[in-house]
């Protein structure tokens, strides 16, 4: 097995166990520099409570009395995890050796140099930036250190979600008609069809994505282009609206043996009245709560064999076409033919690990008969295979069917 000398340098030593880098982002209203070896019961998992929320905006037209108050969410920290996560990963990790938690502050690069790991596994989002998601994976490779998951230019363009549509394009993978735009003055955006969706171009977790996203006039178009460049600091994409119906796809495997998981169906009769049918922030994080979850899953999906098999095809088409590894989630949309179009491309899926959460990966997962553990113990397999590193401690994982 590798590990790293204190100048960097790797050399081969032999161990019992695997050494395994957990590397992660704590969401900050929980203790600062927590790991993962300390009890989830001493901290309050942020999930548990959506973002705090601030200030409120007028109604879109659209939109019905129930939903009418729509705030701007505090949405910042989305990306990262809880505690309970963070928890509930490790453990699974621990299966296969010595876990080794890294929370990915900006002392990461020599704490990780310093750690002896055999292999990291990811979950990081990383600190800001277009390309944050992208670091982890980059200081490792600078280090010459295995990980899971996608390598740091797949991770930095499925980021760039305008990036990613024209790579889908040039692939002639479905997707939504789309520009991406600077300023609210831009008119490149009436070249589309009414309505339209905008969007925060480098962002993920539905931030930015709200029920003012859904434009069906001109005038919302620019107030809300301005207000998320103004907001997120970014271009915005502004794409065709699409009718269909929403699902989410995860995937496992690399090259020609990745395969989908049952797909995950949006029941958007579960939103309030009036509600625009998209997974958004509000449906996330503010409506679906503890007390009142929101019956928006099917899976698996109900839907015909041969809807299934193509929604299928254009995930896998994706997914190699981006050169995701290991696993990812993709997102789906049909337009008004009934085609499905990919929206976007998430190759650090979210994993929260209480089945009670509305968390699609570990969802999907279920469906398959694999538990939250062998899901995790998968990833860490398939990233490990792939590399060439071999793991000590129980065998895990599952097999593609």
């Amino acid at each position: 097995m590798r590990a790293i000398r204190d100048d960097g340098a790797h050399h081969t030593i032999n161990r019992g166990m695997t050494r395994i880098g957990f590397t992660y982002n704590l969401k900050p209203d929980l203790p600062a520099g927590a790991g993962p070896d300390e009890p989830a019961s001493e901290v309050t998992a942020a999930d548990d409570e959506p973002p705090s929320i601030e200030g409120g905006r007028d109604r879109p037209s659209h939109a019905a009395p129930a939903v009418a108050e729509a705030p701007v969410p505090d949405d910042e920290f989305a990306e990262w995890d809880t505690r309970e996560t963070i928890d509930a990963v490790a453990g699974a990790l621990g299966a296969f050796g010595t876990v080794v938690p890294l929370e990915a502050t900006h002392d990461l690069p020599e704490r990780l140099r310093r750690a002896r790991v055999d292999i990291v596994f990811n979950i990081a989002e990383g600190l800001g930036g277009k390309n944050r998601e992208a670091l982890v994976p980059a200081i490792c490779e600078f280090y010459g250190i295995p990980y899971s998951g996608s390598d740091p230019l797949a991770l930095a363009l499925c980021l760039d979600k305008g990036r990613t549509k024209e790579v889908l394009s040039h692939h002639g993978i479905p997707t939504a008609p789309f520009v991406v735009v600077e300023s609210a003055d831009d008119d490149v955006a009436l070249a589309l069809d009414l309505p339209l969706f905008v969007k925060p171009v480098h962002e993920g977790s539905s931030k930015g994505i709200t029920e003012r996203s859904f434009c069906q006039t001109r005038e919302e178009l620019r107030s809300q282009v301005a207000f998320l460049i103004e907001t997120y600091a970014q271009p915005v994409v502004v794409e065709q609206y699409l009718p269909g119906a929403e699902f989410t796809c995860a995937v496992l495997g690399n090259g020609p043996s990745a395969y989908v998981l049952p797909i995950v169906g949006m029941n958007f009769d579960a939103l309030p009245p009036g509600a625009v049918p998209v997974y958004g922030f509000e449906a996330k994080w503010v409506w679906d709560r503890p007390d009142a979850p929101l019956e928006i899953f099917d899976c698996p999906a109900r839907i015909p064999e041969a809807l299934q098999r193509s929604i299928e095809r254009v995930t896998l088409r994706a997914y190699r076409a981006l050169a995701c590894r290991d696993w990812s989630r993709i997102d789906i949309r049909l337009d008004a033919q009934g085609v499905p179009n990919v929206v976007e491309v998430n190759p650090l899926p979210g994993i929260l690990p209480d089945p009670s959460d509305n968390s699609c990966f570990p969802k999907a997962a279920r469906a398959a008969g694999i538990s939250y553990e062998e899901l995790i113990q998968t990833v860490l397999t398939l990233a490990a295979e792939r590399q060439h590193v071999p793991l000590a401690g129980r065998r895990a994982g599952h097999a593609a069917p």
